[in-house]
This record gives C-alpha cells, sequence and structure tokens, in this order.
C-alpha cells in the first residue's frame, strides 16, 4: 500500500490542492459574508408615476456597477454581492422593497432615483421577514425557475400591451386583510461578460444541430464524436423554430446580465388555500411564457417552515439562473399608471429638493434661526428653519385639524422662549397656549403674562379703550370700530357705523372710560352730558350738541338698538365683564414688547363661548398692532422684535389686518398665523394674506383649498401631492433674506419633552401681579356704574331700548294712552341742556 502511494503521489497533489481551495476560498466567503451588514428599504412612489418598465431597465443596467473585479472577488472568496427586490402583501397592504448591502445603499438609492425622481425611500428599523412566526399555522415556500436553457429569454415587456406587474399586485390584493401574507423575492446578482459565451455555446450548438440543454463543452465534445459525420447539419438545414431560438438568444446577450433567483413564500392557515394562492401567484408568471422560447416552472415547493431562513437571509449560494436587464426590468419594476390594483401603497406625496441656501441648524438652537422642520428629499434629514430677520415678513400656516398645525406653532414659539425673545400667543383653542406654558423655564416666569379669562376668580384687566397716547386715539377708535363691527354680523349699516363712531371717540376723551360706557353713553342721560362736557373735539361735540340732540325718539331708539343690543349681550357675560370693565389694563402691551416679555392668550372657545371668544381676541390683536404702531416715536434700530403668533386667526382678523400684515414689520412686528381653511377668511383679509406673507407652510389641506393654494407650488408639486400629504408633512415656499424661494417638502420636528411644568407657578404669578379678586371687581364695577366722581348716572334714569318685533324687525311701537296719538315728538336729548359748541 505505502509503495502503491509512493509511485502514484502525483495524483493525489492536484487533487489535495483543489480541496485545499475550495476550503480557504469558501472560508473566506463565510468571513466575508459576515462583515457585511444589510438593510432594507422601502420603495413608495406617487400614483401619478408616469416612469414604465424601460425606467427600470436603464436602472438595473446602472445597478450592474456593483460588479466586483475578479481581484476583489478572490480575496474574499469569490463573493459578489447580490440585490433583493422584493414584493411584500402584508395586512392586504402591496409594498415594494429592496434589501441591500449597507456599504452599497448609497450608490444603490442614487441609481434608484435617477430613473424614479419622485420615488420616495426609507430606511427601515426593523425587516418585515424578521418577525416571529412560529404560531403561523402554514408555511409554504417555493422558487420559480426556468423550463429551458437560460441563453433563450422569457416574454418580456416591449411584448405586454399592459403593465404585468398588474396581474401580480392583482393576486395579492386578494389575499384576506389578516391571517394572510405573500412575499416575493427576486435576487439578483450581476455577472461580468463571459456569460456571453455560455449564449454562443448554445447558439453553436443549436446551429450544429446539438440539444439545448447539453452539458457544455465536454457535453459538445462527447456529442461530436458520438455523432456519425453525415449527420452534421448546415445552417440550411435548421428548422424556423431553431432559428428564432438563435435569434433570440443572440438578442439577450446584447445587453448585460444578472445572475438572478426567484422565491416565494405564503403564510397562512389553511394547507388548502396556501396551495391554491401558491397556484395563483405561479400562474402570474406564466404570462412571461414565451412560446418555442422560455419559461417559467414551480420549483422545490416546500411547507417546510425551517425554509423561512432563506428568506430572511436571502439566501443566494448558487448561480441561479441568467437573466439580462431587459428580462429582469419586466419581472421587477416600481407601478406606475396603469396599475389600478388597490391595497398598493403609494406615495402620499411628491418630495422637492430645498433651496441650497436653506437656513440649516444641525440639530441645535442657533441664533438667528426658529428650526421647525426637517427636509425629507430623497433621504436627506436636515433640521432647518427660518431666519429671524426673515419672519418680519410674516408667516402663514395652514392645515386641517390633526395635521400638526398647532404643533408647528409650538416649535417656532420654543426659539422664542430660548432666546429670551418676547412674543404674544392668541389661542382660541387652549391646547397651544397651555403647551407653551410648560416649555418656559424658572428664569422667564416672571415674563409671562398668562391671560386666561376662563379663570374668572381672577380676572385680568384688560381694557381696550384706554389710550396710553393721545395722538393714538383715532387710531384706537377705528381698530374698536373694525372689531365691533364682528359683532353685528348682517345688521351692521353705515347710520349705526357712524353712530358708533361718535361714541367711541367721545368715550376715548374721557380717561377711565370702558366697554360698559358704550350702552351707558346711548342710554344714560346724565352720564352722557358729564361725557360730552368733557370733550375736547370740537366735531364730535357737535355731533352730540346737535345732530344727536334733533333726533327724535324713535328715530333714536332705532338707531342705537342694535349697538345696545349687541354690545350689551357681550359685556353682560359677567366673565367678560370683569375684565373689559376694569378701567384700566393689567399689563401695558408696548412694554411687553419693549422688554421682551410674554403674553399667552388662552381664548378656550369650549370655555368662554364662540362669540365671546372672537371678538375678546380681536379687541386683544387689536390692542398688540396699536402698540406696535406706537413704537414710531422709536428710532427703527431700536425696536425690539416682538412675536405674535394667531391660531385661527380668521376669528380675529378684522377689515384692517392688511395693514397691520403691510406695515408691522416696520414697527418690529413679525406675524405668525395659521387656520384650517381658506374659506374661513374675507376676501381682503385672504387676498391681504396671500400678497404679503413671506413664508408660507401648507400641510394637508381639502380639495378646494388644494385648487387654489397649488399656484404657489407649481411647477415642483400639483393639487393633488398638497392633498395627499401625511401628517406633520407639508409643502413650504419660504423667504430667505429677503428673497422668495423655490416651493420644497418636509415634515415638522418632533415637539421636546419638557423638563419640569412650571405652569402652576406661572399662573401663580399672573394672579398675584395681574389680576384682582372678582369679588372686588365687580363690586368696583357697581360702584362706577352708581357714583364715578360726577360721572355716574342715577340708577334707573336710563332710557332703555325697546324691544325688537320680530315680524318687522323694527322697535315695537310704544302703545300711546286715547287722545295723545300723533302728540308732541319727545327728543332722548330733551332733559339736558347740552352746550352749544364756541
Amino acid at each position: 500500500m505505502i509503495s502503491f502511494l509512493m509511485t502514484t503521489w502525483w495524483i493525489y497533489i492536484p487533487i489535495v490542492g483543489a480541496l485545499l481551495y475550495f476550503t480557504w476560498r469558501n472560508n473566506q466567503k463565510v468571513k466575508a459574508l459576515k462583515e457585511v451588514n444589510h438593510i432594507l428599504l422601502s420603495l413608495e412612489i406617487p400614483r401619478a408615476n408616469d416612469k414604465k418598465e424601460l425606467a427600470a431597465e436603464q436602472m438595473f443596467a446602472s445597478l450592474h456597477g456593483i460588479l466586483r473585479s475578479k481581484k476583489e472577488r478572490f480575496k474574499d472568496g469569490g463573493l459578489q454581492e447580490h440585490i433583493s427586490y422584493e414584493i411584500a402583501s402584508i395586512g392586504n397592504r402591496i409594498r415594494f422593497f429592496v434589501w441591500v448591502p449597507e456599504h452599497l445603499k448609497n450608490f444603490v438609492e442614487g441609481q434608484i432615483y435617477a430613473q424614479y425622481p419622485t420615488v420616495q425611500i426609507h430606511e427601515l428599523p426593523e425587516d418585515y421577514t424578521s418577525r416571529d412566526f412560529t404560531s403561523t399555522p402554514v408555511i409554504h415556500t417555493a422558487e420559480i425557475s426556468l423550463t429551458d436553457n437560460d441563453a433563450l429569454p422569457i416574454k418580456t415587456f416591449p411584448s405586454f400591451e399592459v403593465d404585468p406587474l398588474a396581474a401580480m399586485t392583482a393576486t395579492l390584493a386578494k389575499l384576506a386583510p389578516e391571517g394572510e401574507e405573500m412575499w416575493i423575492q427576486v435576487l439578483a446578482r450581476p455577472i461580468d461578460d463571459n456569460w456571453h459565451k455560455k449564449s454562443a455555446s448554445f447558439i453553436s450548438r443549436v446551429k450544429n444541430g446539438g440539444g439545448i440543454n447539453s452539458s457544455g463543452w465536454l457535453g459538445s465534445a462527447l456529442g461530436a464524436l458520438w455523432k456519425p459525420p453525415e449527420s452534421s447539419t448546415t445552417s440550411s438545414d435548421i428548422s424556423e423554430r431553431d432559428k428564432t431560438r438563435i435569434a433570440a438568444a443572440e438578442e439577450k446577450s446584447r445587453k448585460l446580465g444578472y445572475q438572478v433567483k426567484v422565491r416565494v413564500a405564503y403564510l397562512g392557515t389553511d394547507r388548502n388555500e396556501a396551495r391554491l394562492r401558491m397556484q395563483a401567484i405561479v400562474g402570474t408568471f406564466k404570462q412571461f411564457n414565451s412560446t418555442n422560447l422560455n419559461s417559467f416552472k414551480i420549483k422545490n415547493p416546500s411547507f417546510d417552515s425551517l425554509k423561512l431562513a432563506e428568506y430572511r437571509a436571502r439566501f443566494f449560494i448558487d448561480k441561479g439562473f441568467i437573466f439580462n436587464i431587459e428580462e429582469l426590468a419586466s419581472l421587477y419594476h416600481l407601478p406606475h399608471t396603469t396599475v389600478e390594483t388597490p391595497g398598493v401603497v403609494w406615495a402620499s406625496a411628491k418630495t422637492a429638493e430645498p433651496p441650497s441656501n436653506l437656513p440649516v441648524t444641525g440639530g441645535k438652537f442657533i441664533d438667528g434661526v426658529s428650526p421647525f422642520g426637517i427636509t425629507n428629499f430623497r433621504g436627506t434629514s436636515m433640521q432647518f428653519g427660518i431666519k429671524r430677520g426673515d419672519r418680519g415678513r410674516h408667516m402663514y400656516i395652514i392645515g386641517q385639524t390633526g395635521t400638526g398645525k398647532s404643533g408647528l406653532l409650538t416649535l417656532l414659539t420654543l426659539s422664542d422662549i430660548f432666546h429670551n425673545e418676547g412674543f404674544a400667543v392668541v389661542d382660541p383653542h387652549g391646547d397651544y397656549a397651555m403647551d407653551i406654558m410648560k416649555f418656559i423655564p424658572e428664569n422667564r416666569i416672571k415674563d409671562v403674562i398668562y391671560f386666561n379669562p376662563s379663570d374668572t376668580e381672577f380676572p385680568v384687566g384688560f381694557n381696550p379703550m384706554e389710550v396710553m397716547d393721545q395722538n393714538m386715539k383715532g387710531h384706537t377708535s377705528s381698530e374698536l370700530v373694525g372689531v365691533l363691527k364682528r359683532m353685528f354680523e348682517n345688521s351692521w349699516g353705515p347710520r349705526l357705523e357712524y353712530i358708533l363712531r361718535y361714541t367711541i371717540l367721545a368715550l376715548l376723551d374721557t380717561p377711565g372710560t370702558t366697554m360698559l360706557d358704550i350702552t351707558r353713553m346711548l342710554t344714560d342721560v346724565k352720564f352722557r352730558k358729564t361725557i360730552v362736557d368733557n370733550l375736547q373735539d370740537v366735531v364730535v361735540k357737535q355731533f352730540w350738541t346737535i345732530e344727536f340732540a334733533s333726533w327724535n325718539e324713535k328715530f333714536a331708539t332705532e338707531a342705537v338698538a342694535p349697538i345696545l343690543n349687541k354690545v350689551g349681550a357681550f359685556v353682560a357675560n359677567p366673565m367678560v365683564r370683569n375684565i373689559v370693565g376694569q378701567s384700566k389694563s393689567s399689563f401695558n402691551v408696548r412694554q411687553i414688547m419693549d422688554e421682551g416679555k410674554i403674553l399667552i392668550v388662552n381664548l378656550s372657545r369650549g370655555l368662554m363661548g364662540e362669540d365671546n371668544a372672537a371678538i375678546m381676541g380681536a379687541l386683544m390683536v387689536t390692542k398688540i398692532q396699536l402698540a406696535a404702531m406706537s413704537r414710531a416715536n422709536v428710532h427703527i434700530n431700536d425696536r425690539r422684535p416682538f412675536y405674535l403668533y394667531v391660531d385661527e386667526f380668521q376669528n380675529f382678523a378684522t377689515d384692517s389686518f392688511a395693514v397691520i400684515l403691510s406695515e408691522a414689520r416696520k414697527y418690529g412686528l413679525n406675524l405668525t398665523v395659521a387656520n384650517q381653511y381658506i374659506s374661513q377668511m374675507p376676501p381682503e383679509v385672504k387676498d391681504a394674506v396671500f400678497g404679503n406673507v413671506g413664508s408660507m407652510v401648507v400641510l394637508r389641506v381639502g380639495a378646494e383649498d388644494g385648487s387654489s393654494l397649488v399656484k404657489y407650488f407649481e411647477p415642483h408639486f400639483e393639487t393633488q401631492d398638497i392633498l395627499q400629504q401625511n401628517n406633520f408633512h407639508f409643502l413650504a415656499t419660504m423667504a430667505i433674506d429677503g428673497e422668495k424661494t423655490q416651493a420644497f417638502s418636509g415634515k415638522t420636528l418632533r415637539l421636546p419633552t419638557s423638563i419640569t411644568d412650571f405652569s402652576p407657578q406661572i399662573i401663580e404669578n399672573t394672579r398675584r401681579n395681574y389680576s384682582v379678586p372678582k369679588e372686588q371687581i365687580a363690586a368696583t364695577i357697581m360702584e362706577t356704574s352708581g357714583t364715578k366722581d360726577s360721572t355716574p348716572s342715577q340708577t334707573n334714569q336710563t332710557t332703555a331700548p325697546r324691544p325688537i318685533d320680530p315680524t318687522t324687525g323694527e322697535p315695537k311701537k310704544k302703545k300711546t294712552r286715547r287722545g295723545s296719538r300723533g302728540g308732541k315728538k319727545t327728543n332722548l336729548s330733551a332733559e339736558i341742556k347740552l352746550d352749544k359748541p364756541q
């Protein structure tokens, strides 16, 4: 035996060497595989995608670039990375995935974006195949393979009239919403051009009359030795069928190639149902079958649950079969407009590239920038905001309820809090106001005035008729008339406005008057005389001493009745009366602005009532506007920026709102306004908003608003993109360094969690320093309405308005005694002697 080995050792050396080589090769491959991490990407394409199979073919041509050189592959035991292109129906939702080596992520994403510019790619934190399926009753797996030599092509997309993907997705859509899943994996590994030699060998065999499945060069050589010389065929003897095959094989070999493996897995509860589902999905692959060329068949069907491990790992150890890029694109591509299968997960909206000069914050609070969003274009997640210099051009936010509008307002406000800026919040819901208070740090507690009318035990005084600067009296009266116009709705008219304006102008000449005095001015004779005697404005005094004094009782009653009804209803509410009935405001808005303080106005409609909240909010916004305009006496460089946030601003917007938007910037007042629908705004306010705001952020809106807004976001976005946005996603056009920029997309930042909530301390500080107990206020109002120095009237000496006749809309006629019909007319002013103007 030893002598035999000694004489034949040279035979075993190559065998041992080969074994050692393949062992080393496999070890290197295993080592390389362990070092490669993989990630799963989700692909979502907009419903309007018009990129068809040709785009996928070009994508696969570009992705062929991951092919490694022979030297690199040799070092890693011949390893060549592969990519898995997947379709999965889970929970009756059909999704598209790509499983890639982590180090190839950027390259793969880039090639996908190049062919599908509107696709949205998301890296998933968890692989859908990695879930626990130990309790799943039935797991049915199979592979899809070719029936003939892979040199022959299958039927490809140029031969289809409809998208072949539609048949696959239609089958997947029939799965039950619960208890059934189906996965399709198309694993593809690029190969070098040597595969063309295999195709050439096949063509040569066919031309020489050889079998289709001959075993390479060895089979061809043995076949040639066995075959008699006279049996050799010439080209003229080739059948039409073989000519077709030769032409198809030659055509296939002209394009780049991939080694491919196709797997299908079904997860359900019933074996018979599993067989039917598998049969149905395999049947959809038969649409690629081509007569005389190649076809698909099922391979290795199994109910072994352990096979699921191959799907999770995306094993691709063998060589599979060869497809060129056209065949691969026919089998896997993203759906386009012709696919109408229900359940396909489309991208909710397109994304667009942000401007190059977008203020990026890098995840930090940066001086001069108010962060609020993250870009979402092609996987880039840059935190950004709006420059403070551009906030002077104002910002408009619109979005349906629940889309993230209030959260976006909160984010902008947070930057003001932490940069010690002054701001005011006017909130008709209350949630935004309460959320903001939770973030105010301890060192700013004393900066805050929390104006909450529903805190009835401790009302904060707010006198809209308080005039700090007599030069602002005209502005104040005009703005108050504008606010009160909202109260009268359909009853507003020129005569009513005329009387109301002169009433307010008269009251503003007497310090300490309040909105409670509007009704007193029109009904209390002695009080009116005191006010008129104090008038310094000749024109206003002439109205009361001459014109108003000449009106008969019926005419005067009809003229003032709407004012008494509306204003009386407003101030009759104890909650409101205890606030606006205080002759001196508890806080100075101008001082708040100049000192960078914080004013939080909680006008919760659920607690105040919708009408009262709207009027109080309009009065507050007007007061802030007037305070800003009063800074005209300060040099522009010394006007400290102040930020005003108004949610559901249309509730508080008067006719002069256009003036605020156009002029507020000059006085250092920077507005951020938000609402839900464009139709909520009066036409003049709508024109002012869209004509003056520098930055616009649009979350999901309704169809009517989408059609109106799309013109501001063209050509990057269409109406559907606005309508189909997910919550907390938005489209934006921003002013950057004063210049309007292109529209882009993003999503709002996540709100941080407040470390310590100082809301109770803020409320207590406001009560202690800015409010008066309601009993004291009620007593004061009672006193001033009875004896207020020399101004108040005696009780029960007012002329009350007559009730309105519901049939005519006019005051009911006073009943007269018989014989007094047509008697002498009585003037409301007849009981007092009014001084004639000098």
